[in-house]
């Protein structure tokens, strides 16, 4: 990876999406702090002007929104045939099982590996929803914090953006059921909460934004949900708030039985929902619902891969988009780290679901590459309280380079390039990413590529002992 450069750095780009469209012949500045300067279009590259580097077609960086970094060490190891029933709770049983073994050292290594590949994906930013907190024994470490520091050096080590977020879990479900022993990892009293929060607040490096993440409904009591959020915005009035909310049936039922109410009604009822907030999948919103949500300015964080794998069910995006919503994308339990093909998956599910195409494009003739990519880059943005996910002066420089001379882009420019890129049949077409300024992945080899690889291979060598 580059030091933070000594200059101004000045690179051309034969196409660049900026917030106006696709724009040709485009100078882009990027400042010694890592953000972006001067960005101009019908840039005439016969100039004398010096040009530290050509770098084809361009996108701004995409915030992945909702990690669990541990499961990635387990992606594909649950794809047995199960009971009858077998759905995301049985799925949670593995789940369990396997992270009981992990260490602070693994959970370093596996979020590290993870990071390098989501950046290949083109992912220049990552939300982790961090909740493995104690030992395997169920006791803290020493240093409370220890897990949580363990991501913050496994995003250092890798170079790409991190929002970090608490985790408070609780409870084993609705009405304070108990947690289970296996679920003893999770968990934090509010006191253990306020100083591992505190602390990382006061400690993050530059760059790293923290925030909380209640689990779930089922996972905190209101007055926990409550002091949390007031704890949290007494620290950082501005900083995310996230929650997975209404992602299986069996967990809507089981809060209507609790409160009657719905899940997101219930949230919308009780909290100061607003812009800090990211509901993680929301499945099985219905359409008011998601209206309120909407006019809340929060953003909904879909996880196309990972909820096709648990067979969660088919997000209503066609009346959260009427209802103009936010939204971005994450990856989840990383059964898929590609950014290309999260929104793939989005758009296919709503074809599948509504018998036609491009069923997420806002009008006739709009690119629906480009709109899903803007869309969701900016939600992730807003999501992780970050500066990025655009290209446009003060913002994070963050870029994507397509490899124009991919097979699957041949004769492509602009929106047609990103339509091919997102549902043409080229998977790594992707060939360059920066982050915050510096080039972490050059063409298609991650810096510290070799290293991070060879500890999390014995990791995965040790675990499948």
């Amino acid at each position: 990876m580059e030091s933070s450069p000594s200059k101004t750095r000045t690179y051309f780009a034969r196409w660049a999406l900026l917030p106006t469209g696709w724009q040709r012949d485009v100078r882009i500045e990027v400042r010694t702090d890592g953000t972006f300067g001067h960005i101009q279009a019908g840039h005439d590259p016969a100039t004398t002007e010096t040009i530290d580097q050509r770098v084809g077609t361009v996108i701004c960086g995409m915030v992945n929104l909702h990690s669990h970094a541990f499961q990635r060490a387990m992606a594909g190891l649950t794809e047995r045939g199960g009971p009858s029933t077998d759905s995301f709770w049985t799925w949670r049983e593995v789940m369990y099982r396997f992270l009981a073994e992990l260490s602070p050292d693994d959970v370093e290594a596996i979020a590290a590996q993870l990071y390098v590949e989501l950046l290949k994906g083109g992912f220049t930013g990552i939300v982790e929803f961090h909740y493995l907190h104690r030992d395997p024994s169920g006791a803290l470490y020493q240093n409370p914090a220890e897990l949580a520091q363990r991501i913050v050096s496994a995003a250092e080590h890798s170079g790409i953006g991190l929002t970090l977020l608490v985790s408070l879990y609780q409870q084993g479900g609705f009405a304070a059921a108990a947690l289970q022993p296996r679920q003893q990892r999770f968990y934090l009293s509010d006191d253990e909460f306020a100083q591992i929060l505190t602390e990382l607040h006061h400690r993050r490096p530059p760059g790293v934004q923290v925030g909380i993440a209640p689990h779930s409904l089922r996972a905190v009591t209101p007055d926990a949900l409550h002091r949390a959020i007031t704890l949290h915005t007494q620290l950082a009035p501005r900083a995310p708030i996230h929650l997975h909310i209404a992602e299986q049936p069996a967990e809507v039922s089981d809060c209507q039985s609790w409160s009657q109410r719905r899940p997101m009604d219930w949230l919308m009822d009780e909290c100061s929902v607003d812009e800090r907030f990211c509901l993680i999948h929301a499945t099985h919103g219905q359409p008011a619902e998601l209206v309120r949500v909407a006019e809340r300015g929060a953003v909904i964080g879909l996880c196309p891969s990972t909820e096709a794998n648990l067979g969660d069910g088919i997000f209503a995006a066609t009346d959260y988009q009427a209802a103009g919503g936010r939204f971005g994308i994450g990856t989840d339990s990383h059964v898929g780290t590609s950014a290309l093909d999260e929104l793939r998956l989005l758009e296919y599910s709503q074809r599948l679901r509504h018998g036609r195409r491009n069923v997420l494009s806002p009008g006739e003739g709009v690119s629906t590459g480009t709109y899903l990519w803007q869309q969701a880059a900016q939600g992730g943005a807003q999501a992780a309280a970050q500066p990025t996910g655009v290209l446009q002066p003060g913002a994070r420089a963050d870029l994507v380079v397509l490899d124009e001379a991919d097979p699957s882009l041949y004769g492509r420019s602009g929106a047609a390039l990103l339509d091919s890129a997102v549902f043409g049949p080229g998977r790594q077409v992707i060939s360059d990413v920066m982050c915050a300024g510096r080039w972490v992945v050059r063409d298609r080899r991650h810096f510290a590529e070799d290293a991070i690889s060879a500890r999390f291979a014995e990791v995965m060598r040790r675990l499948a002992r």
